[in-house]
């Protein structure tokens, strides 16, 4: 971003923290990662402040400043009333201050620009005010002619209050690998050589090293399982939906959540080695590759600026050089040009709109974290979405119940599956037990690891198991419905009671009921709709039919989603990518818009551009909806903030003198005020015609 060298500083110190941050990402160093996250989002922080303190100061200066200012008294006819001797040094005093302390970060902006040779708002803002400032000080000081303190007062205040709320809607990237290392457990429990157990920071752990994982914890490292059997949710870090079965000689991932069982697992991998920190080399990367589109307002003050100071330049020349007025008469009109040419309109005309969009968003629960990058939402051509916890639930549900006797009914074999698997924890188990809101009392429950539970209900012996446990008791099921549902990629169990195979229950990642329709208007408003997952391609094949998708990518690695997101890109798409796993975090750090799931990991939403609080897929619809009218709401204010300086700045000037119109300082300021004004409206009315 060029408006200002404070927010350059503020967007390429992020940058280049990630850059900085990439040499290590060993365990041990994590706080240190965390450290430095923290220190680029104070530095942000205290921008945001700066502005705030800056605005409020110079607000309550400005009062008195225009209670003193004598074109305001003439406007209001109380000149008698309010003058007083040393009024005008005061109103001097109270500018200067204004000037200086309200005024800074605009003229630290130009030396900036000027230096990097791109000049922009911030060398028209500080030409705007000095011009007015010094003129207005040297009328003080004996010059003939107007003072102008109100209008170098109110434009700093009005400049400081655009800034504010726009440096309010960076982008703390920062925090999304702080989000990161978050995710590893603060310890791990090593198995010593002599049998004991022994509480250790991770950054104590090494390659050939044991450690126990007890029900419900995080993995502390990657490795290889070597006694005991489980299941490990890896769907924040995979996306793949399945609890993934770990026997011995299996590996795990650093960072994944145990399920029902107690594993020993030998370390494998630590530090910048782990799946987890190359997780975060691709976030990394992603963000720092990341393009920064410029700003409307920037190319609109740059021509502004360059046509506000070849005018008032032309306009002094002429009056003075040409046609022989005398300076004061030639300064005024070079004033009445820069004055009406400040660019409080434009000022307002961007971050005005993006305020009150915000405002929207907010109430219908989107979060717009990324000014840029939601401006660049209305052009997207393609969207992606993860399947699990976006277009799906990322929770099991039974989609299909199937019966092989005539003596039990579906609402039977659910009764006695759900009471078996009530006393189970297993993902697959919580869901068919939560089918049945009461369940049936089990007695003589017991695990059979890896391959399901069986206990007696309602005095019949009960075994809800995998199609493994068929095979290894050579039970043949002879029906072509199980073949159907596991070729759509549905986990299938079987229910045997009494040693009699019963029925089966087939089970699926949970489609939200809003994904079709979401689909459906995304097409309509003609955006290639594409689902990105871990999951292999039945299931994938089967999501895509069931909401009406344009593509799909199935089995999909995570270090090989942002390449996809790549891959799209290089088609000559504008590409969002929707998701909220830590697997989705590089994909939406390299979408030209990242759009999180707020119902998903802090790390996906962190590196989002925008969050849908209501985790909707329809509201990834109504983000679009709303950027493209926020946009034609920029447009027609920057179209305004800039157009009427066309027709003013000549008048300004005095191209109609001879004809006996001329444009007063006053009536100047008059037109500048009601661009102003109807800019602020035209941002308000956003409210009405989203």
């Amino acid at each position: 971003m060029n408006e200002s060298g404070d927010r350059q500083d503020v967007g390429s110190g992020m940058v280049t923290g990630h850059k900085n941050g990439a040499h290590d990402h060993r365990a041990g160093s994590a706080g240190h990662g965390r450290i430095q996250s923290h220190a680029h989002h104070d530095h942000h922080a205290h921008m945001v402040a700066d502005y705030r303190r800056r605005f409020w100061i110079s607000l309550a200066v400005t009062i008195p400043i225009l209670v003193l200012s004598p074109m305001i008294q003439g406007f209001l006819g109380l000149e008698d009333a309010l003058r007083f001797p040393g009024d005008l040094y005061l109103l001097f005093g109270l500018s200067s201050l204004v000037f200086v302390f309200g005024g800074y970060p605009f003229l630290r902006g130009i030396l900036l620009e000027v230096g990097a040779r791109q000049p922009g708002m911030m060398t028209l803002i500080a030409v705007a005010i000095t011009t007015a400032y010094l003129y207005s000080s040297a009328v003080v000081f004996g010059l003939r002619g107007k003072m102008f303190f109100w209008e170098l007062a109110t434009l700093i205040d009005i400049m400081l209050l655009g800034h504010w709320i726009e440096m309010k809607s960076v982008l703390g990237a920062s925090r999304a690998l702080e989000e990161l290392a978050r995710l590893m457990p603060s310890d791990a429990h090593k198995l010593m050589p002599d049998g004991t157990i022994l509480d250790v920071p991770l950054s104590e752990l090494r390659v050939g090293e044991k450690f126990i994982v007890r029900p419900g914890e995080k993995m502390p490292a990657d490795g290889k399982v070597v006694d005991g059997q489980t299941s490990v949710n890896e769907a924040m870090l995979t996306g793949e939906s399945k609890p993934v079965n770990k026997t011995a000689g299996a590996r795990v991932i650093g960072g994944s959540i145990n399920g029902e069982g107690s594993v020993t697992v030998e370390v494998t991998k630590t530090g910048k080695d782990s799946f987890l920190s190359q997780v975060i080399d691709l976030v990394r990367e992603a963000q720092a590759s990341k393009s920064k589109t410029q700003d409307l307002a920037n190319r609109a003050a740059l021509w502004l600026t360059l046509i506000a100071l070849a005018g008032g330049a032309l306009t002094l020349i002429a009056w003075f050089g040409v046609m022989n007025k005398d300076f004061a008469f030639a300064l005024e009109r070079t004033v009445t040009v820069m004055v009406i040419t400040c660019p409080h309109a434009l000022g307002l005309a961007v971050p005005l709109v993006v305020a009150v969009s915000t405002a929207i968003s907010a109430r219908e629960g989107l979060l717009i974290r990324d000014r840029a990058a939601f401006e660049r939402a209305r052009n997207i051509q393609a969207i992606i979405f993860d399947k699990t916890g976006t277009l799906t639930e990322g929770r099991f549900g039974i989609t299909d119940v199937l019966t092989f006797r005539h003596d039990i009914g579906e609402q039977d074999l659910l009764k006695y599956a759900g009471a078996v698997e009530a006393r189970s924890e297993h993902p697959i188990a919580k869901a068919i037990a939560a089918s049945e809101s009461v369940a049936l009392p089990v007695e003589g429950f017991r695990a059979i690891p890896g391959r399901g539970a069986e206990g007696t209900v309602n005095g019949k012996l009960v075994k809800v198991v995998s199609p493994g446990f068929l095979r290894e008791s050579g039970i043949a099921v002879d029906d072509g419905r199980i073949a159907e549902l596991t070729g759509q990629g549905k986990t299938v169990v079987f229910v045997i009671i009494q040693n009699e195979l019963s029925g089966a229950i087939a089970l699926a990642d949970i489609i939200r009921p809003e994904s079709k329709k979401a689909i459906s208007r995304l097409r309509e408003m003609g955006i290639r709709c594409m689902m990105l997952t871990g999951d292999n391609t039945p299931v994938a094949q089967w999501v895509s039919e069931q909401i009406g998708l344009d593509e799909y990518f199935a089995e999909v690695l995570p270090d090989e989603k942002s390449a996809k997101v790549r891959e799209v890109q290089q088609r000559g798409f504008v590409v969002a990518m929707t998701g909220d796993g830590v697997n989705d975090a590089p994909a939406l750090a390299q979408a030209d818009v990242g759009i999180a799931i707020g119902a998903g990991t802090d790390v996906a939403v962190e590196t989002a551009d925008i969050v849908l609080v209501k985790s909707n897929p329809l509201d990834a619809v109504s983000i679009i909806g709303l950027a493209r009218a926020t946009y034609r709401k920029m447009v027609q204010n920057l179209v305004w903030a800039t157009g009427y300086n066309a027709f003013a700045i000549p008048l300004a000037a005095g191209v109609l003198y001879k004809s006996g119109i001329v444009l007063s300082p006053a009536m100047g300021a008059v037109l500048m005020s009601l661009s102003t004004v109807i800019v602020a409206i035209n941002a308000r009315i956003l409210r009405v015609v989203k």
